[in-house]
């Protein structure tokens, strides 16, 4: 009872695509204000940079080849988990917001959530290169939703096992993993101690029936 859906999917040749986006967003990233978030709803901390959030409009050929897979991905989670068949899967329209970070030493992302979406996403272009033995080093970490399970703690509960155990889900992203999850589900990135570049694409993703006639 109660679960909650993450999935997670893997593109399956990501090296080609991935070092198009990495050089695509530090050259962007270079141009500072111009493809900066203008107006972050969280503190960008020191280390990070946050694009604007209209990723997936840009013309870039990577874009859209990244795009593709995510909604590749994201139909098929809606579609099984919903239990839609394929005429009903066609009715659907989605809409999106979407952005990348580039996160070096120290950089790091408060715990949130998506209120206005119904599903979000993360998309790993650069682990970094992560020496550190930091095991949650750059970790997305999502808090488990039943915080209220933890008023009493006894031996009684405390080592359930999977999936009735209330514990945060780490995830490491190597490059090419995609993570759905529900918007509702605060997350959150962890300090990212390597030397290099921790590389990432979000999306925030609703969905309505398609317009009579639209193609």
């Amino acid at each position: 009872m109660f679960a909650v859906p993450i999935v997670r999917a893997a593109h399956p040749a990501p090296a080609v695509l991935n070092g198009r986006l990495r050089s695509l967003f530090l050259e962007r990233e270079q141009e500072g204000e111009r493809y900066r978030n203008p107006q972050p709803t969280m503190t960008i901390r020191p280390g990070l940079f946050e694009s604007r959030f209209d990723l997936f409009e840009w013309p870039d050929d990577a874009i859209r080849e990244l795009r593709s897979f995510c909604w590749s991905a994201l139909f098929k989670a809606v579609s099984d988990l919903s239990g839609y068949n394929t005429h009903e899967v066609q009715q659907l329209e989605v809409r999106s917001s979407a952005w990348f970070h580039i996160t070096r030493r120290g950089g790091y992302f408060g715990q949130h959530n998506h209120p206005m979406a119904s599903w979000s996403g993360v998309y790993s272009v650069d682990a970094g290169d992560d020496h550190s033995g930091h095991p949650d080093s750059g970790a997305l970490v999502f808090a488990h939703p039943f915080g209220i399970a933890t008023a009493w703690t006894d031996l009684g509960n405390a080592n359930l096992r999977e999936p009735w155990a209330v514990r945060p889900l780490s995830l490491r992203l190597k490059p090419g993993d995609l993570v759905l999850f529900p918007s509702w589900l605060l997350h959150q990135v962890m300090p990212f101690q390597g030397d290099g570049e921790r590389i990432t694409v979000a999306f925030n993703a609703w969905f309505r029936r398609r317009a009579a006639g639209a193609v």
